[in-house]
C-alpha cells in the first residue's frame, strides 16, 4: 500500500528517506534485503517528473531503467540500489531526482518440497513460512506419504553439505512452535514413506 508524502520535508534527501520508509513493505522486504534474480521491483521516480517502472531482475543480475540502461543489482540492498539509480539519474539526466524502490515480489528466495506430497517442487519463500505451511502449499501429504517421517535439510553455513532436522509433525500440528521450524532460503523438506 502506498502513502502520500507530506508536502513538508527536509531537503531532497529528507524526502527520499521519508518516501523509502513509507513504501517499503514489512517482513523481508526492507532496505537491507539483498535483491536476487527473479525478484520484481517497482521503482517510483517522485520528482522532477513522476514515473513508475516495474522491473524483474534478469538472470545476469541486471535491471534496465530508462535513461541509464542496465544497472547491476544482484546482491544489492534496496537502499543501496535506490542511491545508485538516483545518483546515475542525477548525472546529467534528471535534475535533483527523488525516487523509491519497492520490492513487489520475492522470487529469488526459494525452498523445495520433495517426496510424498501432492505437488513436489520449488516454491518462492515468503516471510514467516514454516515446514507445515510449506507442506500445505505443496497441497499436503500424498496417498502414501507418512506424516511422521518429515525432515528438513538445511545448507551448512560454513561448510559443504546439509544439516538434517527431523520434524515431529504431530507436535507441529498441535501448535508446537519448536517442532515447526521457520524456513530459510535453500531449505529442502523431504517427506518419506520409508525410513530415513
Amino acid at each position: 500500500m502506498k502513502h502520500s508524502i507530506p508536502k513538508r520535508t527536509v531537503g531532497r534527501w529528507g524526502a527520499l528517506t521519508l518516501a523509502a520508509s513509507m513504501l517499503l513493505p514489512a517482513g523481508p522486504a526492507h532496505a537491507d534485503y539483498a535483491v536476487g534474480v527473479g525478484d520484481v521491483l517497482e521503482i517510483n521516480v517522485l520528482r522532477p517528473e513522476p514515473m513508475i517502472v516495474n522491473v524483474t531482475v534478469a538472470p545476469d543480475g541486471n535491471i534496465t531503467f530508462p535513461y541509464i540502461g542496465n544497472v547491476s543489482v544482484r546482491g544489492m540492498g534496496l537502499g543501496a540500489m535506490q542511491e545508485e539509480i538516483q545518483s546515475r539519474l542525477a548525472d546529467g539526466y534528471l535534475k535533483y531526482p527523488v525516487l523509491t524502490v519497492y520490492l513487489k515480489e520475492v522470487k529469488s528466495q526459494k525452498y523445495t518440497v520433495a517426496g510424498q506430497v501432492n505437488k513436489p517442487g520449488s516454491y518462492a519463500l515468503e516471510d514467516g513460512m514454516t515446514v507445515m505451511t510449506a507442506i500445505s502449499v505443496a497441497e499436503g501429504f500424498a496417498k502414501y506419504g507418512n506424516s511422521s517421517r518429515v525432515k528438513l535439510l538445511r545448507k551448512k553455513e560454513n561448510s559443504n553439505g546439509y544439516d538434517t532436522i527431523h520434524v515431529n509433525v504431530k507436535n507441529a500440528q498441535n501448535g508446537g512452535g519448536a517442532d515447526d521450524p521457520e524456513l530459510k532460503s535453500g531449505d529442502m523438506i523431504v517427506v518419506s514413506e520409508g525410513l530415513f
